[in-house]
């Protein structure tokens, strides 16, 4: 079970900067005399790819806090020492939802 939730919801997290970059690279625009205008299909690819990068990150984001945020409380409990150590891996994967949100941010300043 373990190995499928890693495969449906944290595998597409790998390939999201591929899923960026493709579509930023598919924007193609035509520079007429004073306006740049993008084809409607690319700008939906790129509203779709900012979706995806804010959604799937935030998803993978709160199944790495869920599990490490209880393991990191029950270590809390038994050994007040490591707090520190608790509290990095949680900010780290927080971390992984603000890298989401630039890449969607980035990408909807694209249309």
């Amino acid at each position: 079970m373990n190995r499928r939730i890693l495969l449906v919801f944290l595998l597409p997290l790998a390939f999201l900067p591929f899923i960026g970059i493709a579509t930023a690279y598919s924007v193609t625009t035509l520079q007429t005399a004073t306006t740049t205008v993008t084809g409607a299909y690319d700008r939906l690819g790129i509203a779709m790819a900012a979706g995806l990068a804010i959604g799937l990150a935030a998803l993978g984001a709160g199944l790495a806090i869920s599990s490490a945020g209880s393991a990191a409380i029950s270590a809390l409990a038994e050994k007040p020492d490591t707090f520190f150590k608790s509290f990095l891996v949680v900010a780290l994967a927080e971390a992984l939802a603000i890298y989401g949100l630039i890449m969607g941010i980035l990408l909807w300043l694209k249309l």
